[in-house]
Formats: structure tokens, C-alpha cells, sequence
């Protein structure tokens, strides 16, 4: 966008050069951070950060280097200024190499090589909602009886393993058994019980897979 903004201070936005979108146009809202770069006709550059006001279109100055040994330039009165990127904002975005966090994330028909580290978590109390955000492989050492709540959505599966040494009981949600004679298992009292628990549509299926009967 144009500026005829002079001096060292706000800009304030003219119009979307030809073959350009203004920033509103481009999806910025009023308040919004952008990084930006101002290129002045007299020779001088500028690239920083600014908050976008849409009231009477202007577009603080925070330098982050420029041509003016990295203090803001001293504008002309005929100036260009574009939204842009930086190595900064990058680092925001994920890499080919080293450790990242993706949340809420789609990958399709991903190829994976190696093995899949799961989330470990220990359960405690006696009325526990089943959640797999807490980790794939949950472990519960009973101190009594006990409640499962079903927190599973769509798609979502977890294993449990149960440590109940001494016979408490476990009151199950609503689910469907797909082995152990459609039916909750009895839980081992001199080994550990695992059973795998999985969401499809609303129907929540378990399945006894070690010890207990």
C-alpha cells in the first residue's frame, strides 16, 4: 500500500498499489500484529512489527532493522509499505528436522518410520472420567471401588491398565463387549488387567486383552 506518511512516527495507509490487496482486503482485522516492510522511494528500508487500526487505516511502527542502522527511517512522504514474513515468524511454523508440537493437526496417509512414542498417565481416585487426551496408555492402581465415565470421542481408543490387588469393584459405562462372552471382565487381583476401550460413531466397545476373566 501507498503512504505519504512522513517523518518517523505511524503510518497512515493510502491506497493498494495496482495488482495488490489493501490489508483489509487481505483478512487483517482491526488491532491485528503484522509484520511489515517499508521500501521509500529516497533509497531507505524499514522491517518491524505493527499493530493495523482500521479507523482512518494506519499501521504502527515497531523497527526490528533498517536501513537507518535499525532505528525507524525517516519516511518521505512517498513510500511503499507490504505485510511480509520473517525468520522470526518461521520459527513459528514447523521444521523438517528436530522436535515439534503439531496441535490439531490433519495427516494424510502419513508414512511414519520408527516407533510411535505414546503419552503414559497414571489415573487416580475412584470416579475417573476415561479421557485419551491424557494419554493412550492409562494405568489405574485401585484404592476402592471405582466409576469409569466415559470421555472417548469419535475415533479416539485407549489402553487401561488396572492394578486391583484386592477385588474392588468397577462400575463400567455404557459399552459393548466385544469378547470375555459379551461381558465386563473380573479383574485380576494377582496381576494387572488390560483392557482396550475404542469409540466408534456413539458406541463405546471394550475389550478384555490380558489377565482377568
Amino acid at each position: 500500500m501507498t503512504t505519504t506518511t512522513t517523518g518517523t512516527g505511524t503510518l497512515t495507509l493510502g491506497s493498494a498499489v495496482t495488482g495488490y490487496q489493501s490489508f483489509a482486503d487481505a483478512g487483517l482485522t482491526d488491532g491485528q500484529t503484522v509484520t511489515y516492510v517499508i521500501e521509500d522511494d529516497a533509497g531507505a528500508w524499514e522491517v518491524g512489527t505493527g499493530t493495523y487500526t482500521a479507523s482512518g487505516t494506519t499501521l504502527s511502527r515497531s523497527v526490528t532493522e533498517s536501513s537507518n542502522s535499525g532505528a525507524a527511517i525517516n519516511l518521505s512522504g512517498n513510500a511503499y509499505v507490504f505485510a511480509s514474513i520473517s525468520a522470526a515468524d518461521l520459527g513459528a511454523f514447523a521444521t523438517l528436522t528436530g522436535t515439534e508440537t503439531l496441535t490439531n493437526k490433519s495427516l494424510t496417509s502419513p508414512s511414519i518410520t520408527g516407533t510411535i512414542l505414546e503419552d503414559v498417565y497414571t489415573i487416580s481416585g475412584t470416579s475417573v472420567t476415561l479421557d485419551p487426551d491424557n494419554g493412550s496408555l492409562q494405568t489405574h492402581t485401585l484404592t476402592g471401588a471405582t466409576t469409569y465415565t466415559d470421555g472417548l470421542s469419535s475415533g479416539e481408543s485407549i489402553a487401561l491398565i488396572i492394578d486391583d490387588g484386592a477385588a474392588y469393584t468397577i462400575t463400567w459405562p455404557t459399552m459393548t463387549w466385544v469378547n470375555n462372552a459379551a461381558a465386563a471382565p473380573t479383574l485380576a487381583t494377582d496381576a494387572k488387567t488390560v483392557v482396550a476401550l475404542w469409540k466408534i460413531s456413539t458406541t463405546l466397545y471394550g475389550a478384555l486383552v490380558g489377565d482377568g476373566t
